[in-house]
Formats: structure tokens, sequence, C-alpha cells
């Protein structure tokens, strides 16, 4: 099969190359290629089962249509210092700017006016103070709140306009290698397989953009293939779980806090992510059966809590460099301590050096709203360093948001964030194979639905350039 453009994965990065080349009038034959399911056709049965089915042969949460985003919270972060390091590869200028004009297109498939963390109250003044005065810092990013279900309806709208205008989408066809012309250092394309058919799909351009799903994959295929990489990033960390009472002046004021600090004794940067007032803690299954915790808000449904991850930087060069592999590692070991599940542990018990029990969740103020995640000891498996990095974190933490470091509030383990190595690229994202471009967070440079998306747009311009 031969077409134009062949984008492997249909997340955000994807979508918006698509999209974008549409914009412009280009007349290249577009084919992407997902192993999930339309967004239509993503349903997670743990909402009726109220646990994790371990759907096979991909969980309906991060894989499909839209990727992880369709079931996140559906926050796009509108501004440049949040998302990554795209700004490193094609200037901070570009990324902004790029940035207000995606944020257009969420808009005109239906996102939501209001923006978050706009306001500089007073408010807003004090908490910064508290964060200064704790050693933190308090990044100022506007946030536009799709809420689940309201980014799989945007998702949906995207995915049948791509499908309207030529657009050919194959689903439930996984991507097994690349397809290389060695002697010219050419990539051709992909060998796939769809419903056990085996395909040759060959193009001018091939874009991987398979999310932080396809992180170990993709990493697999710079060694194999020999595409310039290096050790990128991993964060190891915990979701945390609190009353809304907590957070009730950060929610009002910021809807998320986005702090960083650099904790002693290791210095190491540690950072929240992805705050969810009255949202909900949730389970994620990758393709070796392991199990991450993550968190999500709706627009309407609302819970007692709010969750939102902490998370500790980790970079490895010598001799050891592979951090996805590390990570998994910490992730597997957990999941062995809770039988497969999400181990969580309430702050004062670690500080006490107890394990959690189940009776003891059952007579806190603070019910779990992961209903079976598994009551235990989180630093039975947690690395020493990151464990210290994240109690000291939210010992600040409670200088900032008083509450925050009581006895019952909840950390769940494992929050895993992979991210490919880096791929070596220039700003119009060419590889060291010619051909072939890696986008989103697949490729290293971006985290999250909007720096994702804008990477995807600029791809987009980039190909309609040629006509």
């Amino acid at each position: 099969m031969q077409t134009d453009v062949l984008i492997v994965g249909a997340g955000p990065a994807g979508i918006f190359t698509a999209l974008e080349m549409l914009r412009r009038g280009s007349k290249k034959k577009i084919m992407i290629i997902e192993k999930g399911k339309a967004i239509e056709n993503r349903r997670c049965p743990k909402q009726e089962a109220k646990r994790c089915m371990s759907c096979k042969p991909n969980c309906h949460i991060t894989t499909g249509f839209s990727g992880a985003g369709a079931f996140s919270d559906g926050k796009l972060s509108l501004s440049s210092e949040v998302g990554g390091d795209l700004p490193d590869l094609i200037g901070a200028s570009l990324a902004q700017e790029t940035i207000n004009y995606t944020d257009g297109i969420y808009l005109e498939f239906g996102a939501d006016t209001h923006v978050e963390g706009i306001d500089n109250s007073e408010e807003v003044k004090q908490i910064r103070k508290r964060a200064i005065q704790a050693g933190l810092k308090l990044v100022d990013c506007p946030i536009r709140h799709l809420g689940t279900e309201k980014a799989q309806a945007l998702y949906y709208a995207i995915e049948q306009h791509l499908l309207a205008n030529g657009v050919e989408i194959l689903f439930g066809c996984e991507c097994e290698t690349l397809l290389l012309d060695n002697a010219q250092g050419r990539c051709l394309g992909v060998a796939a397989v769809q419903n056990g058919r085996p395909l040759e799909l060959r193009a001018e351009h091939t874009i991987i953009a398979t999310g932080r799903r396809g992180a170990d994959w993709l990493e697999k295929l710079c060694a194999e293939y020999h595409i310039a990489h290096q050790p990128g990033t991993v964060d190891i960390g915990v979701r945390v779980e609190v009353r809304n009472e907590i957070m009730e002046k950060v929610n009002k004021a910021l809807y998320e806090s986005k702090l960083i600090g650099y904790p002693k004794p290791f210095k190491n940067k540690v950072r929240t992510f992805c705050q969810n007032p009255g949202g909900f803690v949730s389970q994620e299954n990758y393709d070796n059966d392991l199990a991450v915790v993550n968190g999500h808000s709706y627009k309407e449904l609302k819970s007692d809590n709010t969750n939102l991850a902490i998370l500790c930087s980790h970079n490895f060069s010598t001799p050891f460099n592979q951090p996805i592999e590390y990570a998994q590692k910490v992730g597997e070991l957990t999941n062995m301590l809770a039988n497969g599940h999400i181990l969580v542990q309430r702050f004062g018990d670690i500080l006490d050096g107890k394990r959690t029990w189940p009776k003891e969740l059952s007579q806190s103020n603070l019910k779990p709203t992961l209903p079976d995640a598994v009551a235990g000891d989180i630093t039975a498996a947690m690395p020493y360093r990151a464990m210290i990095n994240i109690i000291n974190f939210i010992q600040a933490m409670d200088q900032v948001v008083p509450g925050f470091a009581s006895y019952e509030t909840l950390l769940y383990s494992p929050e895993l964030k992979f991210y490919s190595n880096r791929i070596k690229m220039d700003e119009r994202f060419n590889t060291s194979v010619h051909g072939l471009h890696c986008l989103g967070d697949s490729s290293g440079w971006t985290r999250g639905l909007m720096m994702a998306s804008v990477m995807g747009v600029l791809m987009g311009r980039i190909i309609a350039e040629e006509g």
C-alpha cells in the first residue's frame, strides 16, 4: 500500500499533523495507522466492573484514536514553559505562537472557552509568596480544561472531520518495524499487522507519533536502525490525593498549581503534574501488564477529593543509559506488592515506618477514589532517593497548602511517565534517517496534549509547504 504521508499513532501529534495539512490545502494522501480502536468504540469496563479488567490486546484508556488524551482529564497548558523541551528545538516565540494557533483549533472543535489560572488575584500572590518561602517555584500557566467526557466528544469531532476529508485511518493496525533502504539511509515506510494480516505500507514521509505508550518500542527501533538519539528523562513518583477542603483556595485561584522544587539532600527536580480538582484516581495498563496510576477529572461528575502527581526526574548516562527500563522495574516491583494492582499508603504511615491497612483507610476522612487500590507499603518498592525527594517535597508543599502533609493524605504508586529517549532532529523534525520524523511524547521533546498537538501542527505545515 502506497501513500504520501504515513502517520504511526493517532494521538494528538499525529492527528494535528493531518489536520494542519488539510487546513493548508495539501493534496498529499494521508494515512494514519492506530493499533487501538476508533474513539467511539473505546470503552473502559472498569466503571461497571469496579476493577481493572486488563483488557486485551490493548488498554482502552491509553490506546485508540486521540491516545491517552481521550481518557485523561483533558487539560491544555497554554504556556510554552510547560509541556517539555520543544521550545529548545524550535524557539520559545514560535512555540508560544503555535500554542495560541492550536488552541484556536481546539476551540473550533468545541473546547470550553473558559481559561483557568489567569486571575492574578491577591490569593495567587499569597500562594506564590508561600511557595517562595518553601523553596518552591510556582509556574504561571493558563489552563483550558476540556474534561474527560468533553475531550472524547471533541476528539470524535476531529476524527470525523479527518475521515470526511479523505484521511485514511486503519484501526487495529499495529506497526511492527520500519522499512529502510540502508544504501540511501532512507525510510521507505513500515511493516504492520492488521487483524493478523501483514501489511507493507510505503510513504514519502513516515511519521512516528506513538506517545508515551510507544516509548519503549521506539527505543528499540532507535537501537536497531541506528537512529540518532540520546537517553532521555524518566519521571518516577506518586499520585497524591487529599480532600477538596485542603486544596480549596488553590483550586479556586489556579485550578492547577504547577510547582517545582529541588529538595535537599539530593536536589533533584521534583514537580507537581496533572492536578484534578474534584477528580478521580485511575489505573492504566501497558502492554507488558504494567499497571500505573493516573488521574482525571470530569466537567460534571465530581468527587470529594483532589489528586495530583508528584514526580521526580531521573537521568542516566554512564554506565547505565536505559531510563525506561529502570522505571519499569520500579513499577513491576510495586505491582508485585499490590498483586497486580495500584498500591496506596497514608503519608503518616510512611513517616511512622509502617504499612497501611485497609481498616485504617476505612476510618479516615479521606476515602480513596480508586476503589481497588491495595493498601500496603510503597517504601518497600520505591527507590530511596525518589522516596526522600517525595517526602521532602510534600512537606514543602504543606507550607504552601496547609494540611497537604496530613497523616491521612494518600499516596498511590507507581506514577511513571515514560518519555522516549530524545530523538536527535533539526527544527524541521528530520531525523538521521531520511524521510523519517518523530513527533509528540514518543520523540522525547514534548509532554502532554498541547505541546504534542503543536508539534503536529508544525509538521503539517512543513509537509504542506512541499505542495
